[in-house]
């Protein structure tokens, strides 16, 4: 009975729903700005249980696209209205609906002022998410892909700190700026093929020369989504400046787009342009993966610290989706889905702490474990899934992706493991610093432990965080069946057999 509903259109437009009875509730007061809260978390709690019926709906054994919606939208021009998902869409609309309730928990006492248009611009960004994931018409894709700058700019914006306008901007004329040159090439592929129904264009066989063209357009949007290094330096102003609740969303998904673009567009619509630049992307991918690692360890201020490992952490993504393999992309794949949840439940705990001594310097901390040791045992699972020990998240995927790269390149492989020895020196120092040692601050000292609403927040995330690292198949299953289809169609391309071998 399901299947026959347009399970995809509700899961995207509900959100909607609640922007309308918000902007209803009349009132500044705060009776009307609690009635706000309580709107946007239960209409996007009641989304997620919604969003659940995908999961449980969903055949792990096909590799096709499920739960599809096709409807005529600009009929002259054969743009449809097309959603549908598979292995590689569905757990990122799961992640989205999942993070979206929980941030909005998150800015619960921290959101003081315009709350009600907080919580608008909190739902629309959830529509936006999703419909973008969900998205099979390259039009309605760009639509929405743009349309999550717009709710993210003004989060940061206006309720972010005090260089929140530079932080917006910067974020919104870097990405925009990018996304420019994507759509110059849906509309090359438009004139080339007569349409932008993803499947067929999956299908339609574009000349390589056109290929290495239209690759570098959507690279250019997709490799400042990741972000990847050049172009990696909005992330660290934006996540400084952001709310703890934008952090959350913005390193729990929006760092996830452009993982995701590669996989969806670049990999099975570009097959020859993805093996003759995988050694390029590998290079910036590597210098990414060392050098912000590197950065991290000089940074004072705790959310900076982490935004750097993110660039870091999505290094290890991009090398794993051209490695061109299914144990890489596999890899890739989960690192995101794991990431999204370490690196949102990370941003909460800096959120803990400012939320108590209202400053982000590491020096400001010490000796936390003795006046908040429920927070000290969270944050210990958060950075340890961070650092990929084993029985967390983490794990799967690095060492997915390091088999991977082995396959590929050796000396790759080799490179991006010494990420993780970085990657665990500065996050154990920043635990150390911050948790460790004797609480002689006064203001530490006097820091109240973690309440009901915190602990509401954690605990589900270090459940799956645990896991997904102790018995991955829920995730696996879902996502084996689509990987070994796209790996299968770039393998069999001209230039595969002839450039993959690398000589280390």
């Amino acid at each position: 009975m399901l299947s026959s509903w347009p399970i995809l259109s509700i899961v995207t437009f509900l959100p909607l729903m609640g922007v309308l009875f918000i902007l209803l509730a009349s009132g500044n007061n705060k009776s009307s700005e609690h009635n706000c809260k309580m709107l946007a978390i239960w209409v996007s709690s009641f989304t997620f249980i919604v969003s659940l019926i995908l999961y449980f709906g969903f055949d792990t054994t096909m590799a096709g696209y499920q739960f599809e919606e096709r409807v005529e939208w600009i009929a002259s021009s054969g743009i449809y209205y097309h959603l549908g998902v598979d292995g590689i869409s569905m757990p990122f609309i799961l992640l989205s609906t999942f993070l979206t309730p929980l941030s909005i928990l998150a800015s619960w006492h921290s959101i003081k002022n315009r709350v009600r248009e907080f919580m608008i611009a909190f739902l629309v960004l959830e529509t936006m998410m999703v419909g973008m994931f969900a998205s099979l018409d390259m039009m309605m894709f760009y639509l929405f892909f743009e349309g999550v700058l717009i709710p993210m700019f003004l989060i940061i914006g206006i309720w972010g700190g005090p260089r929140r306008v530079y932080a917006a901007f910067k974020f919104f004329l870097y990405t925009l700026a990018g996304s420019v040159l994507m759509l110059v090439g849906i509309m090359v592929m438009y004139l080339q093929a007569g349409t932008t129904d993803i499947p067929v264009l999956s299908d339609f066989n574009f000349p390589p020369e056109l290929q290495y063209w239209l690759f570098i357009g959507f690279f250019a949007s997709f490799a400042v989504k990741v972000p990847m290094w050049p172009v990696h330096t909005w992330l660290p102003d934006a996540h400084v400046e952001a709310p703890t609740a934008g952090s959350m969303i913005l390193a729990g998904v929006l760092l996830k787009m452009g993982g995701y673009g590669f996989i969806r567009f670049s990999l099975p619509i570009f097959p020859d342009a993805s093996v003759y630049f995988a050694p390029f992307i590998f290079v910036l991918s590597v210098v990414a993966i060392i050098y912000t690692s590197l950065v991290a360890l000089a940074q004072s201020d705790m959310k900076k610290l982490i935004a750097y490992s993110s660039v870091a952490h999505m290094g290890f993504v991009t090398i794993g989706i051209f490695t061109l393999n299914e144990q890489g992309i596999t890899g890739a794949m989960f690192q995101m889905i794991s990431h999204g949840l370490v690196s949102a439940a990370l941003f909460f705990c800096v959120g803990i702490v400012y939320d108590r001594l209202h400053t982000r310097e590491i020096d400001a901390y010490g000796g936390v474990a003795d006046v908040m040791p429920n927070y000290a045992v969270f944050f210990m699972i958060m950075m340890l899934a961070s650092v990929g020990l084993p029985g967390t998240s983490g794990f799967v995927g690095e060492i997915l992706v390091l088999v991977g790269a082995y396959k590929a390149s050796s000396l790759v492989a080799f490179f991006a493991a010494t990420g993780l020895v970085l990657g665990a020196t500065y996050m154990l120092w920043l635990y150390r610093r911050v948790v460790f040692g004797r609480a002689e601050k006064g203001a530490v000292i006097r820091m109240p432990v973690l309440n009901n609403r915190e602990i509401t927040i954690l605990v589900p995330l270090t459940i799956f965080i645990l896991w997904f690292g102790i018995y991955p198949a829920p995730l696996l299953d879902v996502l084996n069946p689509v990987v070994a289809l796209i790996s299968e169609a770039v393998s069999n391309t001209e230039m595969a057999t002839a450039n993959l071998q690398y000589p280390i």
